[in-house]
């Protein structure tokens, strides 16, 4: 009725001034008023660092509280297998920016200044994703996405690696591996931990840099009207340093040490993840946008106090609590809420899904290991999403093949795991199944024969450290299982 009143107003106004105007020429100004929508949805992926698979309610936690995680969970879908190319942060990141096992080019150890080989062949700040290698940034920003960066990049110091040269339009975050949640009253030791925004201007945050970063986050977004955004936002959060706020520190009068430090460090990225879903609520813009939360690597127990429980193992092993991660993934009207998918999917189908998402030609991703999750968890297509998938770490290894699950030492001989019986991998069955431990053993050595070698290493004594790890933490039930709601099978 409005339109009609101003077409005739129109009509009238016409008549007293003998203007000769088309009824096209005055509908224009309504078309004006209601633009298209945008067709292609927005991205927001949401990365936290060193979490338990554990600490979070969604998965059962009694002991953190993650209200903004939980509402998420329940809004969309809990991927009950969801794996890490890798049980370290940069290994781990290069495999899910890139689509790609990061072995294929060489990104095969952390890469942290002082803990290196000096016979590697890149050091310090020339440890980074090679330049040849596409990003999500990238292939995201050639079919029309503002793209953004938040957080920690761990990707490489040399100015050639950094965010804004490698896909993304806008950067605020460091470029090393931890720092401190508060301002540095003086510089630090490395560079890498300074914060920049942009590229080469560094300030020091004014507030807890969880929070700062969902801050950032959000102004980036107000800053995208008009065009699709992919938004990275990746915490540093719950890594080293143990730093908390004291007001998130009082809501834990119950705990104690690094238990309690991680939890106020949880409090505080449930707090950040909620301010910039809310952001997209009040804006009108959740409903077209995806929104996916998952975690770098299984928790470092025996650093940060987090747990993995039920599953055995921490960061930098190849049992389910260092490769197997909190994965949630949100897009309304596409994703059913609330849902549960039970096949395992891995990090590197991020790439794929969210170009498929934006209307990129598929064709194009040629050479990617990860593929489209949409057609998956939306019921078109009911087999596994992927036959195998694979681990490696110097002469450790793992392959996960349907419910088996083989992984290789270096220090003792391989075991089998059914992890659909065992999840917590308790149960070595590789002396009942001798022609399945062959079959998988080969499939290791056949996948390994189509990597490259590590451009960089870590001082040999640390793969003495991460065994030492693995078999303090192989049982967490006795550290954690108190915590917890009765466990469900996580299937």
């Amino acid at each position: 009725m409005k339109n009609l009143a101003f077409l005739l107003g129109a009509i009238l106004l016409m008549g007293f001034t003998g203007r000769c105007q088309s009824t096209a020429s005055v509908a224009g100004p309504a078309a004006i008023e209601t633009p298209a929508p945008q067709s292609q949805p927005n991205i927001l992926l949401i990365f936290s660092d060193d979490a338990g698979y554990a600490d979070f309610g969604f998965h059962g936690s009694k002991t953190m509280p993650t209200p903004n995680l939980d509402k998420l969970a329940s809004e969309g879908v809990r991927f009950t297998q969801g794996y890490v190319s890798d049980p370290t942060c940069g290994p781990s990141r290069a495999g899910l920016i890139t689509g790609k096992y990061q072995q294929r080019f060489g990104y095969t150890e952390n890469n942290v200044p002082g803990y290196m080989s000096e016979v590697s062949a890149a050091l310090g700040d020339e440890m980074g994703l090679p330049v040849e290698e596409k990003t999500m940034g990238d292939y995201l920003k050639a079919i029309g996405y503002r793209t953004g960066y938040f957080g920690k990049w761990h990707l490489g110091g040399a100015d050639r690696f950094h965010p804004m040269k490698r896909g993304f339009d806008e950067f605020y975050g460091f470029r090393g591996g931890a720092r401190s949640y508060f301002e540095y009253p003086n510089p630090p030791k490395w560079a890498m931990d300074q914060m920049e925004r942009g590229f080469g201007v560094y300030e020091e945050p004014q507030q807890y840099l969880t929070d700062d970063l969902a801050d950032e986050t959000i102004r980036f977004i107000e800053k995208s009207e008009g065009q699709p955004f992919f938004a990275f936002l990746a915490f540093n959060a719950v890594h080293t340093p143990m730093e908390a706020r004291p007001e998130d520190l009082a809501k834990f009068p119950h705990l104690d040490g690094n238990r309690k430090i991680v939890a106020a460090m949880t409090v505080a990225l449930d707090r950040a993840v909620g301010k910039v879903l809310d952001h997209l609520e009040a804006e009108g813009l959740a409903e077209n946008t995806i929104v996916i939360f998952t975690n770098d690597n299984g928790g470092p127990t025996d650093k940060n106090a987090s747990s993995n429980y039920p599953l055995s193992g921490t960061k930098s092993n190849h049992l389910e609590g260092g490769i197997r991660v909190p994965f949630l993934m949100k897009w309304p009207g596409r994703v059913e809420a609330g849902s549960e998918y039970h096949q395992p999917i891995i990090t590197l189908d991020l790439l794929p899904t969210f170009f498929a998402a934006g209307g990129g030609d598929m064709g194009q991703l040629t050479d990617l290991d990860g593929v489209n999750l949409l057609p998956f968890v939306q019921g078109d297509q009911s087999e596994a999403p992927h036959q195998q998938l694979f681990w490696k770490k110097q002469a450790r290894a793992a392959v996960r093949m349907g419910d088996w699950k083989l992984i290789r030492f270096p220090d003792r001989p391989a075991e089998l795991y059914n992890i659909a019986e065992d999840e917590r991998e308790m149960n070595n069955v590789a002396d009942q199944h001798p022609e399945k431990v062959r079959e998988m053993y080969k499939l290791i050595f056949q996948w390994e024969s189509t990597l490259e070698r590590p451009r960089w290493m870590l001082k040999r004594k640390f793969e003495n450290v991460d065994i030492d790890r693995m078999d303090a933490y192989r049982d967490q039930s006795q550290f954690f299982q108190e915590e917890r709601e009765p466990a469900d099978s996580g299937r």
